[in-house]
């Protein structure tokens, strides 16, 4: 791997993950694929542990019709009782019907009986326990934007608002579960772009507290508008409500499978086993090196005096001085998570004297009008400045090391194919420092001490 790192390079590059989703793809496939691929199953487990919903995951190795695959459950405890296999479904319900709506899919465990519960989350409660988690502030963001996406989604099907969804227990913790573990995991893969294939949907029926529906369900067809699909004639449930929402958010465009380096690839298995068909959804991650393979809609050149890559971004900003400061963080947090790339503040001295601060936040093209709704919502300003402007950025990735605590991720960056910088992720070593009781200063001279060891060979 080190040689790979420090190999140089002629063209600029850009470091992508194609989904093959021959077989569809829900929540567990795409963390199985993950884990298949090389991301530490660590990362994952850690994540469930932050979320504190009595959830763990069982991770084997199994076979889908000859292809050895990844096969990941989330266990889910109710009531201090037995551990309960995931349901088949998010267990979204109708607040005008208390019942559970849930739909038996091929890919994920058949439902078995539990304790039903009148009350279950809604859509605010479970953006607060994902944002009191211990986990990275643009996984929070990531993660948010899938459980949105899909709440809308059901609204739409239910005719009613997203803020009444509500989840019910076992079927919250194992959507959360999922969606975090997909936020968590495709950071800690380390690639500028997800790419996707046209979806394999499946065909046939689905039963649930409310009728017998054709596949795709309502929900996913909704989430799939704008998307390339089609049916291989399976009778099979085949892309889940979760993993559509994933593949919506996470995925930057469709397409045929890129030309490209293949680094490494992982399959995710299904948990049915099809005669003739491998039940998997399959990742192949590596590096395009032609800038116009890194996404034909991409503001994205190449810059030849340093062979990085050069993006127009949008800055906005607005002078506050008459905003309480305790505002200002949760509005910094409120940006981030709609997709910010970055929120900051600078002190400044403005008209009549007055201590103020300039708030500054960068954001895509596309996210600049959707961001500074938020400004005018959350803050007293009057007005918004917005200009485009144009960055340099590195090439990225997220290399696992061990430690005698624990795996931790490490952030390398790479200019002309050779590692300029690197440094470990915080919230691996903040969780770590404090499970383990050590000094959070010695958990992150480890990492990077392991990471320092690996490209010294």
């Amino acid at each position: 791997m080190a040689n790979d790192q420090r190999r140089p390079t002629n063209d600029a590059f850009m470091r992508i993950a194609y989904l093959d989703c021959f077989s569809g793809i829900s929540g567990d496939m795409f963390l199985g694929a993950l884990i298949d691929a090389g991301v530490s199953s660590q990362i994952f487990e850690r994540a469930v542990t932050a979320l504190n919903v009595g959830a763990r995951l069982e991770i084997s190795k199994v076979n889908r019709s000859g292809i050895g695959a990844t096969k990941v459950d989330v266990i889910v405890i109710v009531n201090g009782e037995k551990d309960l296999p995931r349901v088949g479904r998010t267990g979204v319900s109708d607040p005008h019907e208390h019942s559970e709506h849930h739909h038996p899919a091929h890919h994920e465990h058949q439902h078995h009986e539990h304790p039903h519960h009148e009350q279950g989350r809604s859509l605010a409660e479970i953006r607060q326990i994902i944002r009191k988690a211990h986990i990275g502030e643009a996984a929070k963001s990531k993660a948010i934007a899938i459980f949105e996406k899909l709440g809308e989604a059901e609204a739409k099907i239910h005719n009613v608002l997203v803020e009444e969804i509500h989840f019910h227990e076992v079927g919250a913790v194992d959507a959360l579960v999922d969606i975090v573990g997909a936020a968590v995991g495709a950071e800690a893969l380390g690639v500028d772009e997800i790419v996707c294939s046209p979806l394999n949907v499946g065909g046939g029926t689905v039963t649930c507290a409310h009728g017998t529906f054709p596949v795709p369900a309502p929900a996913t067809v909704e989430l799939l508008k704008g998307c390339p699909v089609y049916s291989s004639g399976l009778e099979a449930e085949l892309v889940t409500p979760t993993g559509a929402a994933i593949v919506a958010v996470l995925s930057s465009r469709f397409a045929a499978f890129p030309e490209m380096k293949i680094e490494r690839t992982g399959y995710g298995a299904g948990s049915q086993d099809f005669p003739g068909r491998a039940n998997v959804l399959r990742i192949t991650v590596g590096e395009v090196t032609s800038i116009k393979n890194a996404g034909e809609g991409a503001r994205t050149t190449q810059v030849r005096a340093t062979h990085a890559l050069q993006e127009t971004i949008v800055v906005l900003e607005a002078n506050l001085d008459d905003l309480n400061p305790q505002v200002f963080g949760y509005v910094m947090e409120r940006l981030l998570e709609a997709g910010a790339l970055d929120v900051f503040g600078t002190p400044v001295q403005m008209k009549k004297n007055r201590p103020g601060t300039l708030l500054t936040v960068l954001v895509k093209t596309e996210d600049a009008e959707k961001l500074a709704e938020i400004i005018f919502a959350e803050t007293t300003t009057l007005g918004v400045r917005r200009r485009e402007e144009t960055r340099q950025v590195l090439a990225r990735k997220w290399v696992s090391v061990s430690t005698r605590f624990g795996d931790v991720r490490i952030k390398v960056a790479s200019l002309n194919g050779n590692v300029s910088s690197y440094a470990p992720e915080y919230e691996d070593c903040r969780y770590i420092a404090a499970e383990r009781d050590v000094p959070l200063k010695t958990v992150m001279n480890e990492a990077m001490e392991a990471y320092g060891k690996s490209i010294r060979g």
